[in-house]
This record gives C-alpha cells, sequence and structure tokens, in this order.
C-alpha cells in the first residue's frame, strides 16, 4: 500500500488554491477564474492517480490511511480513509467542481460578491466535501458535516436569486438543527465508549465494533439519523431544498445536490447501520414508509411546478426516496444500487441544472417552463444535452442512473415484494413529468421572443460534455463502478448480519445473485 497522503493532498490542494484565490486583488477576475479551474482540475487528475492505485479486493476495511492524534484527551484524531462507497463520493466531487467552475465562468458579477469570492467558496467546499466523505474519525466527520454549511451559506446567500436571504437561512437553520441532534448523540456515544473500554474514542471501526445496548442504539440512532434525514433531504425534512435550488446559481445547485445531499445518505451507511444495528432493523420499517412517501410526494409535487430548478429540487427528493429506500431493505443488490444511484443522481441533477442555467441565461434569467417552447429549433446543441439529462432523470436503460434504480428495486423485491411493487409505480410518475418538462421546453412551435437564441458555446458545451459521456458509459458498462462498491457494501452488510453477496458484474451484464455468469458452471 502507498505510504504518500494522498486524501490529504486532495484537501490541501483547493484549500491552497482557494487561500491565493481570495488573496488577489479584487480586479483580477479572469485571473481568480483560471487558478480556481487549474487547481480543480488538478485535484481531479489526482484523484484519477489515487483511484488506479485503489484496490478493490483488499481485507482492509480503508485505504489511503492517516492518523495524527488530535485532542488525545478525547480520543480525538485526525483519520481519513476511503473504502469503495467513500472513493466514487470523493471522485464525484472531484468530477463535478471543474465542471461547476467552468460552466459558471460568467454566472456572477462584482454587483452582489466578489467573483474572487465566489470560487474561493467553491474551492473550499471542495476540501470540506473531500473530508466528510473520507473522515474515519467520528467527531472530524462531524466537523467537516458542520463546517461545509458555512461556504454554501454564502453561496447562496450572497450569489442567489431575489429570495436568497430567506433561502440561505433556512438552509442553515434546518442544517443545524440537525447538527445538533446528531453532536447530541455524539458525545453519548462517545460516553457509551468509554463506559465499554475504559477510554472514550470516536474512531469508527472501534465503536462499530462494540456491542452496544439496544435501547441506547435506539436513543443514538435517532440523532444522526435526524440529522442525515435533513441533509439528504428525505419526506417531511426535505421543505428547505426547493427554496434553496430556487435561488443559488447552478453551480451552486449542483454541488447542493449532486454532492452535498448524498452526504445524508452515505452518513446512513457508513454510521448508522454499522454502529447501530439492531436499531437500524429497528425503525427500518418507518424509514422505508418515509422513502416511500418521498418517492411519490416528490414526484407529484415535481409535477405540477411550473419553475424548472423547483421542479429539480422536487426530483431529487423523489430519487433519494429511491436511494434510502435502497439502503433499508438490508440487502446487498439494493444497497450496491442505493451507491450507484447517488453518483447517477449527482450526474444527472448536474447536467439538468446546468442546461437549464444555461437556457435561463439566454432569456432573462427565468425559470419558468411557461416561457420557453421550441428551443430545438434554435439551439439543437443545448436540446440534445437537455434531452440526455432528461432521459438520466427517468432512468432510461443504457444511463448509468438505470443501473441504480434495477438494483435498488431488485433488492427492494427480494426483501418486501409489496415494498418494490409500490416504488415502481413512482417511475411512471417521474417519466410524466420529466417528458412533460422537455416537451413544454424544447418542442412544438418557437417563441417569437426566443427567436434568434444562440446555441450553446464551446466552453459550455466542454462542461457538459464528461457528464454525458460518464452517464452513458457507466450506464453500458458499470463493471468498474459496481466492483470498488461491492466489497465495502458487503462488509456493511455483514455488520447487521446480512451476508447476501452484492451483485457482480462480467462486461456489461449485471447477474442476480446466486446466478452464475453467463457460460460459467454453477
Amino acid at each position: 500500500m502507498t505510504t504518500f497522503p494522498w486524501l490529504t493532498t486532495l484537501m490541501v490542494v483547493p484549500l491552497v488554491g482557494s487561500i491565493v484565490v481570495a488573496l488577489l486583488p479584487k480586479a483580477r477576475t479572469l485571473l481568480a477564474k483560471q487558478i480556481a479551474l487549474v487547481v480543480s482540475v488538478a485535484t481531479l487528475v489526482l484523484t484519477v492517480l489515487m483511484a488506479l492505485q485503489f484496490v478493490g479486493d483488499s481485507v482492509e476495511p480503508f485505504q489511503f490511511v492517516e492518523s495524527h492524534p488530535w485532542i488525545p484527551a478525547f480520543g480525538i484524531s485526525y483519520s481519513v480513509g476511503v473504502d469503495g462507497i467513500g472513493l466514487v463520493l470523493v471522485a464525484l466531487a472531484a468530477t463535478l467542481v471543474p465542471i461547476v467552475v467552468l460552466a459558471g465562468w460568467n454566472d456572477v458579477d462584482d454587483s452582489r460578491g466578489s467573483v474572487k469570492g465566489y470560487f474561493a467558496l467553491i474551492l473550499v467546499l471542495e476540501t470540506l466535501m473531500i473530508g466528510v466523505f473520507a473522515a474515519t474519525d467520528v467527531f472530524l466527520f462531524y466537523v467537516f458535516f458542520e463546517v461545509m454549511l458555512v461556504p454554501v451559506y454564502f453561496m447562496i446567500g450572497r450569489y442567489g436569486g431575489a429570495q436568497r436571504s430567506y433561502a440561505a437561512v433556512k438552509f442553515l437553520l434546518y442544517s443545524l438543527v440537525g447538527g445538533l441532534f446528531m453532536l447530541a448523540s455524539l458525545i453519548g456515544l462517545y460516553v457509551v465508549s468509554a463506559q465499554m473500554t475504559g477510554t472514550g474514542t470516536f474512531d469508527f471501526l472501534t465503536l462499530a465494533g462494540l456491542n452496544i445496548d439496544e435501547g441506547v442504539q435506539k436513543m443514538l440512532f435517532l440523532g444522526f439519523f435526524f440529522a442525515f434525514a435533513v441533509k439528504a433531504p428525505l419526506w417531511p425534512f426535505h421543505t428547505w431544498l426547493p427554496d434553496a435550488a430556487a435561488e443559488s446559481k447552478a453551480g451552486t445547485s449542483v454541488l447542493l445536490l449532486g454532492v452535498l445531499d448524498k452526504v445524508g445518505t452515505f452518513g446512513m451507511i457508513r454510521y448508522c447501520l454499522p454502529i447501530f444495528p439492531a436499531a437500524s432493523n429497528f425503525y427500518a420499517p418507518v424509514v422505508i414508509g418515509m422513502a416511500l412517501i418521498g418517492i411519490f410526494y416528490g414526484a407529484f409535487v415535481a409535477l405540477s411546478q411550473n419553475d424548472m430548478k423547483r421542479l429539480f429540487a422536487y426530483s431529487s427528493m423523489s430519487h433519494f426516496g429511491f436511494i434510502t429506500l435502497g439502503i433499508f431493505v438490508f440487502t446487498s443488490v439494493g444497497q450496491s444500487g442505493s451507491v450507484v444511484y447517488m453518483v447517477a443522481h449527482g450526474l444527472s441533477t448536474a447536467a439538468l441544472f446546468l442546461t437549464a442555467g444555461f437556457l435561463m441565461s439566454r432569456y432573462h434569467g427565468s425559470s419558468q417552463i411557461s416561457d420557453y417552447a421550441g428551443v430545438n429549433k434554435t439551439a439543437p446543441v443545448l436540446a440534445g444535452f437537455f434531452m440526455i439529462a432528461a432521459l438520466s432523470s427517468l432512468a432510461l436503460p443504457g444511463m448509468v442512473s438505470f443501473i441504480g434504480e434495477f438494483l435498488v428495486l431488485l433488492g427492494a423485491f427480494e426483501r418486501y415484494m409489496w415494498v418494490g411493487a409500490l416504488a415502481t409505480l413512482g417511475i411512471v410518475i417521474t417519466a410524466a413529468y420529466v417528458l412533460r418538462l422537455y416537451q413544454r421546453t424544447m418542442t412544438g412551435p418557437l417563441k417569437p421572443e426566443l427567436e434568434g437564441m444562440p446555441d450553446l458555446r464551446g466552453r459550455e458545451i466542454t462542461a457538459l460534455v464528461p457528464i454525458a459521456v460518464l452517464t452513458i458509459v457507466l450506464g453500458l458498462f458499470p463493471a468498474p463502478l459496481l466492483n470498488v462498491i461491492n466489497p465495502a457494501v458487503d462488509r456493511v452488510m455483514t455488520s447487521i448480519g446480512a451476508t447476501d453477496p452484492a451483485p457482480t458484474v462480467t462486461g456489461a451484464a449485471l447477474e442476480q445473485p446466486g446466478l452464475p455468469a453467463e457460460g460459467t458452471e454453477q
């Protein structure tokens, strides 16, 4: 195993970049953008180099591990490392940040806040996103979890729309309340570990190995789960999301819904299930019920929206219902599907918000669906990318979102057939609002006001191409993704007493658990 501090380097590079950008003279806006782009691309390159050294079948629970004492008196350390789940989410964050920088090149000006400030905040947020997925000390995770709120608050509150202050404060209050519940459970967990081992600790592996009393688990679980449900967001803790998405710049919305929301579902897998297995089983029926309500509530509300950004927000709520469902049906197939779905949702949401942002920038910044029609006649390239984003959102076969959704539903059918059948109906509503959106904005007679609308420019196409390529390539060849995820999923399932194998993949063919690959013998 390499001894190079990969994860620390991945956090330090964008952090240093943000400081450099912030210290530039206010007039050097172009240089600030260029530095932000170079730094974010460098972080992505480093992430790829690290990922190439990841050993998929390693017996170690975490790789690229670093640990240094931080507050020894309380058993707190700077400890980082990634398993397959953490790795793909770190890679998702590292991929989307340079895309957001490039796509948002002209999204902000100095009228509401400095341009360099916006791009510095993006780089700070990248550091924190990588840290939250890499932390293996639960207190360190909590620090990243809470500090992430600061750059997002300013990105919404200073650079957003007319109701930006309201949306930013609402986002911050919801997240802080969730974080306080988590902090209470974190302190309780430390006390329990001190009673059981004689020395309090926040080390994840140590905490996951404790046989905590079931009654205590049920109480501590709720604090963690509430914080993660708010972050995800899961019904009924979702109401901050539509306002935040509607008032944010497109790039901010991409990072908010494409990456930050995944912290909630990642936390459920990483912390709720291994540390509180008995409580996870006890509360699973309630969580599954919340997930099902979220699937249908989000889809039906999205169907009635005339604001594109709010539609995408409620659509995300519906998708997170599927992700949460896959986690709490306690099958490896479902859980692998949930992780794939997280990646797929990050890509499809990025494509939707960015194409919508490019469209809005061409017509007075309007996000109202009724303001557009027949765009494919004047901007066919934009309409084409919008089509790819829409088809990915409705999980068309051939897209990576289909792999995630299929595995989640397969896992649900294996455990609770009626749950799987009910969740499948949500796909129909998803298709309805996605196709309605595309039909009303891109097809039909061209609105006279849109005559002469320019098509996508080279910079905008460059930002969208990587998303489209990843969406299709991973949809046709999911093996690299699943082969990284599956060992980590198997460890989580073992920790809660479930041992069914995760799905295996040969080429582009998904195999059901327990069935041999084509051309092999049982």
